[in-house]
């Protein structure tokens, strides 16, 4: 995917890649946090217990930066050559922080890859887009 990354297209089309496969994580964890939490209704019930239940709250930052990538997409305007970049380091930091700076997504998130196969694959499918875009505006 780097090779097409350099015009607006391939960056819009590395950003949908990224939406889709970060998306695919996120409902991993949401299927996983809601068998953990058990019995949620109907599945209107099901969606305010995700936007303001405590025990998905980790999840949400996903959910944020997913918000703010697919409003991006829908933006006409071109996409500027920091933006695939910027999501990458984006990405990456929140999956894999410095040992030094573990936050409560982390620790969930360490959980949940060690606790649902889904939830390792969508990771691992995430990881090998991530590795195949450019890391700074200079790649």
């Amino acid at each position: 995917m780097t090779a097409i990354v350099g015009s607006d297209h391939g960056r819009r089309s590395s950003l949908k890649a990224l939406s889709t496969a970060l998306r695919n994580l996120h409902k991993s964890l949401i299927d996983l946090e809601t068998q953990r939490f058990g019995s949620v209704g109907t599945p209107f019930d099901h969606l305010q217990l995700v936007a303001t239940h405590p025990q998905f709250s980790w999840i949400r930052l996903l959910a944020e930066i997913l918000v703010e990538l697919d409003e991006r997409l829908d933006d006409k305007e071109e996409i500027d050559r920091d933006a695939v970049p910027a999501y990458r380091t984006l990405i990456e930091s929140l999956l894999t922080p410095a040992p030094d700076q573990q936050t409560d997504f982390s620790r969930q998130y360490i959980a949940a890859l060690q606790e649902s196969t889904e939830v390792a694959i969508a990771h691992g499918a995430l990881r090998q887009l991530l590795s195949s875009l450019p890391g700074s505006a200079a790649d």
